[in-house]
């Protein structure tokens, strides 16, 4: 009865974190998003199996919760850096990329102020 209750648990945890992103924009954040509810499955998977005094399940739910949460920090701080990164572009107004120059210009449509990068002549 504890591998079947365990091995159910580890599919609906499979299941539930294997959802597709919806777009490559947002794909960074889902992945984030996995890493946290990965390691949160995985502090219940060790939690049942120290209750059930299941050694396996404690050890494995353990293990895999430090890894999904260090994966889900270092994904926090590479999606900071890479806001600061943006942020820094558009304050500039500019940036270089394959040896040309794209400049900041602002655009209005539906009464919506806009901003894209375009190459300077």
């Amino acid at each position: 009865m504890k591998n079947i209750t365990g091995n159910l648990l580890t599919l609906g945890l499979l299941a539930v974190t294997s959802l597709a992103p919806l777009s490559a924009d947002q794909h960074r954040q889902n992945m984030k998003n996995q890493w946290r509810n990965l390691s949160i499955g995985s502090a219940a998977v060790g939690l049942y199996g120290l209750v059930k005094g299941d050694t396996f399940l404690t050890v494995a739910g353990i293990a895999g919760a430090a890894y999904s949460a260090n994966r889900y920090e270092q994904d926090r701080k590479s999606q900071s850096a890479d806001d600061r990164r943006r942020a820094a572009i558009f304050k500039r107004g500019y940036y270089y990329s394959h040896g040309h120059k794209y400049v900041k210009h602002t655009f209005y449509s539906g009464g919506k102020k806009y901003y894209k990068f375009v190459r300077a002549t």
